[in-house]
Formats: C-alpha cells, structure tokens, sequence
C-alpha cells in the first residue's frame, strides 16, 4: 500500500508539471499513465535501484499456496486469487502450486509483492490462457493497447516460474495487421527467472519489458517481435519457434541509448519453424541482440536483421552472433552492419555476468 501511495504522488506530480497531461484527449491520458508508470519502476525497480533496496533473492519459502481446479485439493481454484492471498510489501519467499490444468484467466502480480515463485505441475500440464489483443476494448472503455493485453503481467522484483505455459490465444494475425499485438507474458521488473516455461502466442509474445532476467530451457512460439521490449535478459537453452506464413521476426529489442545497460543474449539456443524470420528488427536506436552457440534453421533470412526502416540505426546498433551452427547461420549474406564476433567479443555475453546473475541466481 506505501509504494502504491508513493506511485500515485509521483504520478499527480508529473500530471502537474507536464502540460501534455492537460487534455480531455482520454486515449493520451492512458498512454501518460503508462509511461509514467514505467518512469516509476525505472526509478524504484531498475537494477540500480530496486524497491526492496536493502534486500537479497530469498529462497527459503515461508508461506505455501495450492491452487487447484478441485477445490478440494488445494486452496484457490485460480492463480490470481491466490496471489491476492499474499501480503502486500511482501519480504519472504512465497511458493505456490499450480496443479495441472488450463487456467482460463488474465493474472497479474503487484508490484508490492516480491519473492514470489510459481511452480506448474509441467509445462504440458499447467497453462495459463486469455486472449486479449492491443485492439480489444477493455473495462474502461478504451482500447487496452499491447501493454495491458498480457495474459499474465508480473510487476513485482525476484519473481521466479518453473514449469507452466503462459498463453495468448488470440489468432495469427496477417502480415501487416493493425492492433492484434497479443502478450502471452509481461515481466516488467528485476530479478525474474523463468525455468522450463513456454510461451505461445503470434504477434508479441513475450514482452521482456524491464529488468534483469533469466530464461533456461523455456519454450516461446511467435510470428513477429515475438521477444520484445528493454529488458537485460540472458535465454539459455531455449527453443525459439516461429509460425510465421510470410516475414517474421525473432525480436524486437528497445534499446534506445548507449547509456543503457539494456540486451539480449541467446545462448545455445535453436530457431527452428516456418515462413522467413529475421533474427531481430531494430524497434530501439541502439538495440542489442547476440546470439551465440545458436542452431538456426533455414528459415532465418540470409540478411538476419532489419533496421526498422532508419538507416540511421544501423550506425548504433549491436547485433551479433558468435559461433551459431545450421543452414540459417550462414554470415556470408548478412547485413554489413551486423557483426560476426570473435571470442573476446562474445566473452561479455555469453555468461551469467551479462545479467549479473552470479549474485541472484546462484541457489536456482
């Protein structure tokens, strides 16, 4: 409640000093609160400086939760009542089980409740589905947009899942469709782990929005900017699936300033699906990619990257593989502005330092 109360001062703060959020323009109004929103966890959540300032990734549980779609075997019959459950400024870790089943429902954790862990019955077993679009008309009224179309958010530091599928089920959309972007996921805090999880969507399937994290032997299916967002993010051993008929494209990462300590890092991972996937389009100026130790099926485009149509990007971006293997991988026809890395190039990225996961990851 304290940090929800502190957010709302910080927000009529910045409506008070910014002349843009004088308007009757309620659309506009939406978009301000979101970034300001996203201002706020910079702030408060980021790397530097996260919310729970003075404290460690906690692993001991000291509270359990069963949810269960037999209400006689466990103590929710939905995730999003069980996470209610849970204290608000939350300062221990807190483990719930997810039985086996499909849990047709939008979830979504607070950021005031950290240390939490999500543990599936398996992959196969345990799905999390919705199927809401950046198009669809939420409760207010307005259009949701991508950022509030995610079937399940998390907002809140040291979150970790093991073992479900996070789904959008909102269809394919064709090439070029407006509005159909479709979150499976949304991680929008620091410190998360995500460890033999899938997720399945087309467009904008997993939105790696904010913070450092980690994702091992997960499974994420997509047609275009399937991973996107500003995160600091680390996949390894992941499988990459594309379902794409026409052009698609693997990410979309948003760095926008060399300042930012912001990327992602694909370690022995494979690429494999349909239609022609480039490896990453340039959504920010100085968007960072590197895959490496990679299989890459034939479906990946001799070019591999797209500049998002500003020349100007090409300059500052940071795209690269190192030592990728499979019919996909070939460099020879790569843009010029990508990079083929040598060792020394590639040492930064292809371990746990690259997201600082020595220090929070080391007990996972």
């Amino acid at each position: 409640m304290l940090l929800k109360i502190v957010f709302l001062l910080i927000l009529l703060l910045e409506r008070a000093n910014s002349t843009s959020m004088v308007t009757s323009d309620k659309s506009n109004e939406l978009v301000m609160i979101e970034k300001s929103y996203v201002n706020w966890v910079k702030m408060h959540a980021s790397s530097k400086q996260p919310v729970f300032k003075n404290a460690k990734h906690k692993f001991k549980p000291c509270m359990t939760i069963k949810v269960s779609k037999n209400p006689r075997l466990g103590d929710f019959v939905t995730l999003q009542k069980a996470i209610n459950a849970v204290p608000a400024i939350n300062l221990c870790r807190v483990v719930i089980f997810i039985g086996a089943g499909t849990y047709r429902e939008k979830v979504e954790v607070p950021n005031t409740k950290a240390y939490m862990s999500l543990v599936g019955a398996g992959a196969d077993k345990t799905i999390v589905e919705w199927d809401d679009t950046a198009d669809r008309t939420g409760q207010s009224g307005r259009k949701l947009g991508t950022y509030a179309s995610a079937t399940f958010a998390v907002n809140s530091p040291y979150f970790i899942a093991k073992n479900i599928t996070f789904k959008n089920n909102a269809p394919s959309p064709p090439s070029g469709a407006l509005g159909k972007q479709a979150v499976a996921l949304r991680i929008s805090a620091d410190k998360a782990a995500f460890i033999g999880c899938k997720f399945v969507g087309a467009q904008d399937t997993l939105y790696d929005h904010l913070g450092r994290h980690y994702f091992k032997d997960c499974y994420i299916e997509g047609s275009v900017d399937f991973i996107f967002g500003n995160g600091l993010s680390y996949y390894k051993d992941c499988h990459l699936h594309a379902i794409s008929n026409s052009y698609g494209a693997l990410t979309a990462q948003k760095r926008d300033s060399f300042l930012q300590e912001t990327g992602f890092s694909f370690v022995n991972c494979k690429i494999t699906g349909s239609g022609a996937l480039y490896l990453g389009r340039a959504w920010g100026s100085f968007s960072r990619v590197v895959f490496s130790y990679t299989y890459m099926d034939k479906i990946i485009t001799s070019r591999g990257w797209y500049d998002w149509g500003d020349k100007n990007r090409e300059m500052t971006v940071f795209y690269g593989q190192y030592k990728c293997s499979g019919p996909g991988a070939k460099y020879g026809g790569r843009v010029p502005w990508s990079r083929e890395l040598t060792q020394e190039e590639a040492k930064p990225f292809i371990s746990l330092d690259f997201i600082d996961g020595h220090r929070w990851l080391h007990r996972l």
